[in-house]
Protein backbone atom coordinates (compact mmCIF):
# COMPACT_ATOMS: atom_id res chain seq x y z
CA UNK A 1 0.00 0.00 0.00
CA UNK A 2 1.23 3.62 -1.21
CA UNK A 3 0.28 6.40 1.55
CA UNK A 4 -1.05 8.94 -0.14
CA UNK A 5 -0.87 13.23 0.72
CA UNK A 6 -3.87 15.16 -0.28
CA UNK A 7 -4.21 18.86 -1.81
CA UNK A 8 -6.13 21.37 -0.86
CA UNK A 9 -5.71 24.81 -2.64
CA UNK A 10 -5.62 27.93 -1.21
CA UNK A 11 -9.17 29.95 -2.73
CA UNK A 12 -6.63 33.30 -3.26
CA UNK A 13 -4.53 30.52 -5.56
CA UNK A 14 -4.18 30.95 -9.37
CA UNK A 15 -3.22 27.71 -10.87
CA UNK A 16 0.31 28.98 -12.84
CA UNK A 17 -0.91 25.79 -15.53
CA UNK A 18 -3.56 27.59 -16.41
CA UNK A 19 -5.48 26.70 -19.43
CA UNK A 20 -2.95 24.57 -20.40
CA UNK A 21 -3.30 21.94 -17.74
CA UNK A 22 -7.02 22.27 -17.88
CA UNK A 23 -6.98 21.66 -22.18
CA UNK A 24 -4.31 18.86 -21.52
CA UNK A 25 -6.32 17.12 -18.58
CA UNK A 26 -9.84 17.10 -20.78
CA UNK A 27 -7.64 15.30 -23.28
CA UNK A 28 -6.60 12.39 -21.09
CA UNK A 29 -7.79 12.73 -17.65
CA UNK A 30 -5.94 9.81 -16.52
CA UNK A 31 -2.69 11.51 -17.47
CA UNK A 32 -3.57 14.91 -15.54
CA UNK A 33 -4.20 12.48 -12.51
CA UNK A 34 -1.33 10.85 -12.75
CA UNK A 35 0.31 14.59 -13.16
CA UNK A 36 -1.10 16.22 -10.43
CA UNK A 37 -1.38 13.41 -7.68
CA UNK A 38 1.60 11.45 -8.78
CA UNK A 39 4.22 13.57 -6.93
CA UNK A 40 2.30 14.35 -3.84
CA UNK A 41 1.84 10.89 -3.03
CA UNK A 42 5.13 10.79 -0.46
CA UNK A 43 4.41 12.74 3.28
CA UNK A 44 8.00 13.74 2.96
CA UNK A 45 8.77 17.79 3.80
CA UNK A 46 9.89 18.21 0.72
CA UNK A 47 6.48 17.54 -1.06
CA UNK A 48 5.00 19.99 1.27
CA UNK A 49 7.38 22.65 1.21
CA UNK A 50 6.99 22.62 -2.97
CA UNK A 51 2.93 22.43 -2.59
CA UNK A 52 2.95 24.53 0.19
CA UNK A 53 4.52 27.67 -1.55
CA UNK A 54 2.19 27.55 -4.47
CA UNK A 55 -1.06 28.25 -2.14
CA UNK A 56 -2.02 24.43 -1.57
CA UNK A 57 -2.30 22.92 1.85
CA UNK A 58 -0.99 19.50 2.69
CA UNK A 59 -2.11 16.94 4.62
CA UNK A 60 -2.82 13.34 4.75
CA UNK A 61 -5.95 11.77 3.13
CA UNK A 62 -5.99 7.81 2.52
CA UNK A 63 -3.85 5.25 1.64
CA UNK A 64 -4.07 3.98 -1.84
CA UNK A 65 -4.36 0.33 -2.93
CA UNK A 66 -1.09 -1.08 -4.76
CA UNK A 67 -0.73 0.28 -8.81
CA UNK A 68 -3.15 -1.86 -10.96
CA UNK A 69 -1.70 -3.79 -14.24
CA UNK A 70 -3.43 -0.34 -16.44
CA UNK A 71 -1.07 1.85 -14.03
CA UNK A 72 1.60 -0.85 -14.63
CA UNK A 73 5.34 1.51 -16.88
CA UNK A 74 4.23 2.21 -20.05
CA UNK A 75 7.79 0.76 -21.65
CA UNK A 76 6.30 -2.71 -19.08
CA UNK A 77 3.30 -2.53 -21.95
CA UNK A 78 4.72 -1.61 -24.15
CA UNK A 79 6.97 -4.61 -24.35
CA UNK A 80 4.22 -7.30 -23.83
CA UNK A 81 2.40 -5.98 -26.50
CA UNK A 82 5.02 -6.82 -29.18
CA UNK A 83 5.86 -10.31 -27.62
CA UNK A 84 2.46 -10.65 -28.37
CA UNK A 85 2.87 -9.41 -31.26
CA UNK A 86 -0.43 -7.07 -30.96
CA UNK A 87 -0.56 -5.15 -34.66
CA UNK A 88 -1.91 -2.03 -35.05
CA UNK A 89 -4.12 -1.06 -38.15
CA UNK A 90 -5.15 1.88 -39.43
CA UNK A 91 -8.50 2.99 -40.21
CA UNK A 92 -9.00 1.56 -43.78
CA UNK A 93 -7.43 -1.36 -42.78
CA UNK A 94 -10.00 -2.09 -39.34
CA UNK A 95 -13.14 -1.40 -41.38
CA UNK A 96 -12.31 -4.23 -44.27
CA UNK A 97 -11.02 -6.18 -41.52
CA UNK A 98 -14.49 -5.42 -39.57
CA UNK A 99 -16.42 -6.23 -42.95
CA UNK A 100 -14.32 -9.44 -44.36
CA UNK A 101 -12.76 -11.46 -41.26
CA UNK A 102 -15.41 -10.56 -38.89
CA UNK A 103 -13.62 -8.16 -36.64
CA UNK A 104 -15.33 -6.66 -34.10
CA UNK A 105 -14.50 -3.05 -33.00
CA UNK A 106 -14.27 -2.95 -29.16
CA UNK A 107 -14.45 1.20 -28.26
CA UNK A 108 -13.12 2.00 -25.00
CA UNK A 109 -14.27 5.91 -24.83
CA UNK A 110 -16.75 6.82 -22.17
CA UNK A 111 -19.85 5.62 -22.70
CA UNK A 112 -21.23 9.40 -23.54
CA UNK A 113 -18.59 9.54 -26.84
CA UNK A 114 -19.61 6.61 -27.30
CA UNK A 115 -23.74 7.11 -28.04
CA UNK A 116 -22.31 10.15 -30.05
CA UNK A 117 -21.06 8.31 -33.15
CA UNK A 118 -19.23 4.59 -33.15
CA UNK A 119 -18.71 2.88 -36.14
CA UNK A 120 -21.46 0.38 -36.47
CA UNK A 121 -21.02 -2.84 -34.65
CA UNK A 122 -19.03 -1.69 -32.50
CA UNK A 123 -19.49 -2.76 -28.73
CA UNK A 124 -18.62 -0.29 -26.20
CA UNK A 125 -16.87 -1.45 -22.96
CA UNK A 126 -15.52 1.84 -21.28
CA UNK A 127 -12.00 1.81 -20.06
CA UNK A 128 -11.95 4.44 -17.41
CA UNK A 129 -15.36 5.77 -15.60
CA UNK A 130 -16.48 8.56 -13.39
CA UNK A 131 -15.50 8.42 -9.90
CA UNK A 132 -18.00 6.98 -8.61
CA UNK A 133 -17.70 6.82 -4.63
CA UNK A 134 -16.71 8.82 -1.89
CA UNK A 135 -14.48 7.42 0.26
CA UNK A 136 -11.33 9.62 1.55
CA UNK A 137 -9.19 8.07 -1.31
CA UNK A 138 -11.84 9.04 -3.90
CA UNK A 139 -12.23 12.48 -2.38
CA UNK A 140 -8.56 13.32 -2.57
CA UNK A 141 -8.50 12.17 -6.08
CA UNK A 142 -11.44 15.04 -7.50
CA UNK A 143 -10.05 17.23 -5.90
CA UNK A 144 -6.84 16.99 -7.47
CA UNK A 145 -9.11 17.11 -10.52
CA UNK A 146 -10.77 20.16 -9.74
CA UNK A 147 -7.61 21.97 -9.42
CA UNK A 148 -6.94 21.55 -12.81
CA UNK A 149 -10.71 22.66 -13.45
CA UNK A 150 -12.07 19.39 -13.99
CA UNK A 151 -15.12 18.36 -12.36
CA UNK A 152 -15.84 14.79 -13.71
CA UNK A 153 -12.35 13.01 -13.06
CA UNK A 154 -12.28 9.58 -14.06
CA UNK A 155 -10.96 6.00 -12.65
CA UNK A 156 -10.15 2.87 -13.88
CA UNK A 157 -13.28 1.13 -14.73
CA UNK A 158 -12.38 -2.55 -12.58
CA UNK A 159 -15.10 -4.28 -14.25
CA UNK A 160 -13.51 -3.85 -17.40
CA UNK A 161 -12.25 -7.46 -18.40
CA UNK A 162 -15.02 -8.90 -16.99
CA UNK A 163 -17.72 -6.50 -19.18
CA UNK A 164 -15.50 -7.48 -22.26
CA UNK A 165 -15.95 -11.28 -21.22
CA UNK A 166 -19.58 -11.32 -21.29
CA UNK A 167 -19.43 -10.15 -24.84
CA UNK A 168 -16.74 -11.78 -26.13
CA UNK A 169 -14.40 -14.94 -26.00
CA UNK A 170 -11.01 -15.19 -25.57
CA UNK A 171 -10.58 -16.33 -29.03
CA UNK A 172 -12.88 -13.36 -30.70
CA UNK A 173 -11.13 -11.01 -33.07
CA UNK A 174 -10.65 -7.54 -31.76
CA UNK A 175 -10.15 -4.54 -32.79
CA UNK A 176 -9.05 -1.67 -29.61
CA UNK A 177 -10.20 1.94 -30.44
CA UNK A 178 -10.10 4.81 -28.39
CA UNK A 179 -10.30 8.61 -29.41
CA UNK A 180 -6.46 9.07 -30.05
CA UNK A 181 -5.38 5.63 -30.59
CA UNK A 182 -1.66 6.36 -29.67
CA UNK A 183 1.15 4.27 -31.15
CA UNK A 184 3.76 1.41 -30.26
CA UNK A 185 6.08 3.07 -33.46
CA UNK A 186 9.00 4.68 -32.26
CA UNK A 187 9.83 8.34 -33.35
CA UNK A 188 12.20 10.55 -32.83
CA UNK A 189 10.39 12.45 -29.91
CA UNK A 190 9.04 9.53 -28.55
CA UNK A 191 10.96 6.35 -28.92
CA UNK A 192 8.83 3.93 -27.10
CA UNK A 193 5.31 5.40 -28.60
CA UNK A 194 3.26 7.03 -27.34
CA UNK A 195 0.51 5.16 -24.86
CA UNK A 196 -3.49 5.48 -25.19
CA UNK A 197 -6.78 4.79 -23.81
CA UNK A 198 -6.50 1.93 -26.45
CA UNK A 199 -3.48 0.38 -25.79
CA UNK A 200 -3.97 0.04 -22.22
CA UNK A 201 -7.12 -2.00 -22.72
CA UNK A 202 -4.86 -3.84 -25.40
CA UNK A 203 -2.21 -4.39 -23.01
CA UNK A 204 -5.05 -5.70 -20.19
CA UNK A 205 -6.70 -8.17 -22.77
CA UNK A 206 -3.66 -9.94 -23.69
CA UNK A 207 -2.83 -10.03 -20.30
CA UNK A 208 -5.70 -12.06 -19.18
CA UNK A 209 -5.81 -14.75 -21.95
CA UNK A 210 -7.18 -12.93 -25.51
CA UNK A 211 -5.24 -14.12 -28.24
CA UNK A 212 -6.56 -11.83 -31.29
CA UNK A 213 -6.25 -8.04 -30.23
CA UNK A 214 -5.22 -5.08 -33.00
CA UNK A 215 -5.47 -2.00 -32.08
CA UNK A 216 -6.50 1.10 -33.97
CA UNK A 217 -4.03 3.30 -35.27
CA UNK A 218 -4.95 6.97 -35.07
CA UNK A 219 -7.88 6.03 -33.11
CA UNK A 220 -11.43 7.04 -34.09
CA UNK A 221 -10.25 10.56 -34.88
CA UNK A 222 -8.72 9.31 -37.75
CA UNK A 223 -11.67 7.13 -38.54
CA UNK A 224 -14.37 9.62 -38.52
CA UNK A 225 -11.85 12.48 -40.12
CA UNK A 226 -11.73 9.70 -43.18
CA UNK A 227 -15.83 10.07 -43.50
CA UNK A 228 -15.84 6.07 -42.45
CA UNK A 229 -19.48 4.65 -41.70
CA UNK A 230 -20.42 5.88 -38.29
CA UNK A 231 -23.71 5.77 -36.24
CA UNK A 232 -25.21 7.16 -33.06
CA UNK A 233 -26.82 5.29 -30.61
CA UNK A 234 -30.28 5.99 -31.20
CA UNK A 235 -29.73 5.12 -34.88
CA UNK A 236 -29.59 1.65 -34.04
CA UNK A 237 -32.43 1.01 -31.53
Amino acid sequence: MASLTSITLNPSYSSPLGSFASNHCQHNQNSCWLTAVGSVRSSSSSTRQRFSSQGLRIRSAATKQAKTPAEEDWKTKRELLLQKKVRSVDVKEALRLQKENNFVILDVRPEAEFKEAHPPGAINVQIYRLIKEWTAWDIARRAAFAFFGIFAGTEENPDFISSVGSQLDKKAKIIVACAAGGTMRPTQNLPEGQQSRSLIAAYLLVLNGYTNVFHLEGGLYAWFKEGLPSVAEEEEE
